[in-house]
C-alpha cells in the first residue's frame, strides 16, 4: 500500500474510534490495519479493533477502581474508630492499674489495650469461679451447723440454740449476697473493683463464721464422752482418711463391728483396711465397684450379704477365727450369711498399720480414689475372740451390756483424721435414721 494511502486509512480509522466512543478513554494509540478497498472503514475498524470490548474493560477497570477506593476510605473509618478504642483502653487501664496499688493483692497492671475484651471475659469467668467456690464453703458451713444443731438437741442449751440461730441467719445472708452477685454477673453489671470488694467482704464474713463455728466444735468436742463421735468422709479421694493409733497384735480369731452410713455408688468403697509388711491385705473390708462387699484375709476373700448403701446408719460385724477359716456375718444384729476356708490357720500378723476410710497399697499408703470409702463411720471396734450371737445384737441394739473392743475400742483419742475427713458427735441408736 502506498505511504499517502496507509497514513489516510490510519485517520479515518482514528475518526472512526473517537467518534463511536461516547467517553474519554484518555491516552490512545492508533493500530492500522489493512483491509479491502471496497470495505466499510469504520465498520471493519471496529470490528478489528475490538472497540466495544476495549470499552467494556476500561469501565470495569473504572468500577473497580471505584470500589478499591471505597474499600480503603471504609478501612480507614475503621482504623480510626479502632484507634480511638484503644485509646479509650489504655486510658481505663491505667486507671485500673492505680487503683489497683491502693488495694492489697490488687497491684497488677493491666494487659495490653488490644486484650481488654479478652481480660473482661477472664475476670467474668474469675468471678463466676470464686461464686461457685463461695457456693460450696457455705455449703460445708451449713452442714456443719446441721451437726452443731443434732449436738445442740441432744444437749439442750438455751445459749448453744441462741449462737446456732446467729450462724443461720448469717450464712442466710451470706447465701442472698451470693445469689444477687450471680444475678448481677448474668445480666453484666458490676466491674472488676466491685468485684473485689464484694469477695472481700463476703471472705471476710466467711472467715468469720469459720472461726465461730469452729470455736463452737471445739466446745463440743471438750464436752463430749470420747466415744460419742463419728467420722466424716464426704468426698472419693485419695487423701482423706482416718488413721487408728494403735496397731494390732497377732490374733487366731477376730471380730470387727461398727456402723456406717454411706448412700455411694457404685460401691460404698473401703470402711477399714489393716496392712502388714509384705502384705497390703491382711484385713480388708470394701464393696469396690459392681462388687458385693467383701472381706479379705491374707489377701483371700469372702462375698459378704450386706446391702447398706441407702443413706441410712446400719450396724454390720464380721467373725472369724483360723481354725478352718470360718466366719459369720451380721447386720443389723441378725445374722446373714456364713461361710469357711477363708484364710485358714492363716493368724493375722501384728506391727501394722490400721487406716479407716481408704485401701492400701502399701503399708500405711498407695490409696487409690475408686476404692475411698464415702459415707459416715462410728463405733468401730475390734476384738480378739468370736463374739456370740446375743453379743452382736446388744451393740446393734445399743444395749447398756455392750461390750467395747478388747483390741480396738472406740476412743476420740485413738483416732488420727487427715485430708478433709471430719468428726462429729454421733449417739448410736438416738441417731439412727
Amino acid at each position: 500500500m502506498p505511504a499517502a494511502r496507509a497514513a489516510r486509512t490510519c485517520a479515518l480509522l482514528a475518526l472512526c474510534l473517537l467518534g463511536g466512543a461516547a467517553q474519554d478513554f484518555g491516552p490512545t494509540r492508533f493500530i492500522c490495519t489493512s483491509v479491502p478497498a471496497d470495505a466499510d472503514m469504520c465498520g471493519a475498524a471496529v470490528a478489528a479493533g475490538g472497540a466495544e470490548e476495549l470499552r467494556g474493560s476500561v469501565l470495569q477497570l473504572r468500577e473497580t477502581v471505584l470500589q478499591q477506593k471505597e474499600t480503603i476510605l471504609s478501612q480507614k473509618e475503621t482504623i480510626r474508630e479502632l484507634t480511638a478504642k484503644l485509646g479509650r483502653c489504655e486510658s481505663q487501664s491505667t486507671l485500673d492499674a492505680g487503683a489497683g496499688e491502693a488495694r492489697p493483692g490488687a497491684g497488677r497492671k493491666q494487659p495490653a489495650a488490644g486484650k481488654h475484651a479478652m481480660g473482661d471475659l477472664s475476670r467474668t469467668a474469675q468471678a463466676a469461679e470464686t461464686l461457685s467456690q463461695l457456693a460450696q464453703t457455705l455449703q460445708s458451713l451449713k452442714t456443719r451447723l446441721e451437726n452443731l444443731e443434732q449436738y445442740s438437741r441432744l444437749n439442750s442449751s438455751s445459749q448453744t440454740n441462741s449462737l446456732k440461730d446467729l450462724l443461720q441467719s448469717k450464712i442466710d445472708d451470706l447465701e442472698r449476697q451470693v445469689l444477687s452477685r450471680v444475678n448481677s454477673l448474668e445480666e453484666g453489671q458490676g466491674g472488676p473493683r466491685n468485684d473485689t470488694e464484694e469477695r472481700a467482704k463476703i471472705e471476710s464474713a466467711l472467715t468469720s463464721l469459720h472461726q465461730r463455728i469452729s470455736e463452737l466444735e471445739k466446745g463440743q468436742k471438750d464436752s463430749r464422752p470420747g466415744d460419742k463421735f463419728q467420722l466424716t468422709f464426704p468426698l472419693r479421694t485419695n487423701y482423706m482418711y482416718a488413721k487408728v493409733k494403735r496397731s494390732l497384735p497377732e490374733m487366731y480369731a477376730f471380730s470387727v463391728c461398727m456402723w456406717l452410713k454411706s448412700s455411694a455408688a457404685p460401691g460404698v468403697g473401703t470402711p477399714f483396711s489393716y496392712a502388714v509388711p509384705g502384705q497390703a491385705n491382711e484385713l480388708v473390708l470394701i464393696e469396690w465397684g459392681n462388687n458385693p462387699m467383701e472381706i479379705l484375709i491374707n489377701d483371700k476373700v469372702a462375698k459378704l450379704p450386706f446391702v447398706i448403701n441407702d443413706g441410712k446408719w446400719h450396724h454390720i460385724c464380721v467373725t472369724w477365727t483360723t481354725r478352718d477359716g470360718v466366719w459369720e456375718a451380721y447386720q443389723d444384729g441378725t445374722q446373714g450369711g456364713n461361710g469357711e476356708n477363708l484364710a485358714p490357720y492363716h493368724p493375722i500378723k501384728p506391727q501394722g498399720v490400721l487406716v479407716l476410710g481408704q485401701e492400701q497399697d502399701t503399708l500405711g499408703g498407695g490409696f487409690d480414689a475408686t476404692q475411698a470409702f464415702v459415707g459416715e463411720l462410728a463405733h468401730f471396734n475390734i476384738w480378739d475372740r468370736k463374739l456370740t450371737p446375743g453379743e452382736v445384737y446388744n451393740l446393734a441394739t445399743c444395749s447398756p451390756k455392750a461390750l467395747s473392743g478388747n483390741v480396738i475400742a472406740w476412743a476420740e483419742s485413738h483416732i488420727e483424721i487427715y485430708g478433709g475427713a471430719t468428726k462429729w458427735t454421733f449417739e448410736a441408736c438416738r441417731q439412727v435414721n
